[in-house]
């Protein structure tokens, strides 16, 4: 099926933002499922690992490239924080305020991690080291609430001065590259 670029005559791997090598691996995803929609997660996987964040063109060529519409594709993206709408931090924090952690103190540990890191929820520090989220339904690690990720990583039981050390180490190391 040829996309809305190439059936207007333009090379669809010359257009936009999202590479050929992109490209392709959106057409594989999509041919491995019986329906193009399945393919959103996988092609928005791979459109963010070319640009480590996935703007709005590049949905809109990952819906041409599915042959979806582009509001389908936004759904997906926006639905899931996997996804980032803009450039992220180096370092992704996420905070679990489901019922555990929030018993736990979540809500504090957030509040504090907003005033350390001098950013609201959901954004991104002023020296682009982190980026906060806390629109997490569930981290999987209730027996240790409070919980949150970094970069993937889980930590639970976190204290103020927990989180304040894992910034200072995170910081660190960012500085030594």
């Amino acid at each position: 099926m040829a996309t809305v670029a190439e059936a207007a005559g333009t090379p669809a791997a010359s257009t936009g933002v999202l590479s050929h090598a992109t490209r392709e691996r959106i057409r594989t995803a999509r041919a491995r499922y019986p329906s193009p929609r399945s393919a959103a997660l996988p092609a928005l996987w791979a459109a963010q690992d070319q640009l480590g964040h996935v703007p709005a063109e590049a949905m809109a060529e990952v819906a041409d490239e599915l042959g979806i519409g582009a509001a389908e594709v936004e759904a997906v993206a926006t639905f899931y924080a996997m996804y980032f709408r803009r450039p992220p931090g180096r370092h992704f924090i996420q905070v679990c305020t489901n019922v555990s952690c929030a018993l736990r103190g979540a809500d504090d540990l957030l509040r504090h991690l907003e005033q350390r890191l001098g950013v609201a929820d959901g954004g991104t520090s002023a020296d682009g080291c982190f980026t906060l989220e806390s629109t997490v339904e569930c981290l999987g690690a209730c027996g240790g609430a409070p919980a949150l990720q970094v970069d993937r990583y889980s930590h639970e039981d976190c204290t103020a001065e927990r989180v304040d050390q894992l910034l200072d180490r995170l910081r660190a190391e960012g500085a030594g590259s």
